[in-house]
């Protein structure tokens, strides 16, 4: 009886060990950290700094570039965890919106997050890459290569920069706090009301600050640097790391209408500090829509 049991046993092994295999692969708890800080740092050490392919450009519309930089950190860094992680889905910028089951595990990646900056020769862009299973981040890095910043967290573990601890600030007061914009540049025909939420805000608080990369901001939120950052539209690759990193740094973000985000691919977005967050939530439902709702309504609401 004992050998039937092992003949068995070797047999459904035979069959199955493979697949069961494949399956655990999938799993957001088999990726290390490690090993995404390692394949995000030499993709950047490969194409960031190759100014020739920075200006290898093409243009898809106003203000919205692909440069051969962003073509190629894709490219590598897919393939890289493929080959680790051949059970786990792959959404690009440079790829668009492609079959991912969005109930599953999926790798987000925003290659360059700041393609402006870099072919324009300003060093403050990243690379912006978030594991997420359904509509929760398990796993974040957002690496700023031109000061060897790393940003990384994991549900549950905190947020880091190179492996220190970080947190968001202790602001509450609007009129102390220090406030990242982004203008939507991909959406001129919202330049209107961006623009007048903008200076709204600006009166409000101590300044404001545009930098030309919402995964930077959020992770300078997530440090303390900056008390909130709001954009009225982000794509799900421009924000899915940096979300993370705020949250497990303590701080909270929600969409204007105060709902959570979860995997929408275009959102509009307010991260921060908790107190800071809610007040200008606040302000964006209230003071925004009754003065001009028809303004507002351009923004994504989720």
């Amino acid at each position: 009886m004992g050998l039937l049991t092992i003949t068995n046993t070797s047999e459904f092994c035979e069959r199955h060990c493979s697949q069961i295999m494949e399956d655990a692969m999938t799993g957001a708890e088999q990726v290390e950290m490690t090993v995404l800080t390692d394949i995000v740092r030499e993709a950047a050490r490969r194409y960031m700094f190759d100014t020739v392919a920075a200006h290898r450009i093409q243009v898809k519309g106003l203000g919205d570039f692909v440069s051969e930089v962003d073509s190629d950190i894709q490219k590598y860094i897919h393939r890289e965890l493929a080959e680790r992680y051949p059970g786990i889905q792959f959404l690009g910028e440079e790829d668009g919106q492609q079959n991912v089951d969005f109930d599953g595990t999926y790798w987000v990646l925003d290659p360059v997050d700041g393609t402006s900056n870099l072919i324009h020769g300003v060093k403050h862009s990243a690379i912006s890459l978030a594991l997420m299973t359904g509509t929760t981040g398990e796993k974040a890095v957002v690496y700023q290569p031109y000061l060897d910043e790393m940003f990384t967290a994991e549900r549950g573990k905190g947020a880091h920069l190179n492996n220190k601890p970080i947190h968001v600030s202790m602001t509450g007061d609007m009129g102390m706090a220090l406030i990242a914009v982004g203008t939507s540049p991909y959406h001129r025909e919202m330049a209107g009301p961006n623009f007048t939420i903008i200076r709204e805000v600006f009166e409000r608080c101590a300044d404001i600050r545009r930098s030309g990369s919402a995964a930077l901001d959020m992770a300078w939120v997530a440090a303390g640097r900056y008390d909130a950052y709001f954009e009225g539209r982000v794509k799900l690759w421009d924000c899915a790391a940096g979300r993370l990193l705020v949250e497990e740094a303590g701080g909270k973000t929600v969409s204007w209408a105060g709902e959570p985000l979860g995997n929408a691919m275009e959102s509009s977005i307010v991260t921060g500090t908790p107190e800071i967050v809610n007040q200008l939530q606040q302000y964006f439902l209230d003071e925004v829509d009754s003065a001009d709702a028809s303004s507002v309504e351009s923004f994504p609401r989720g």
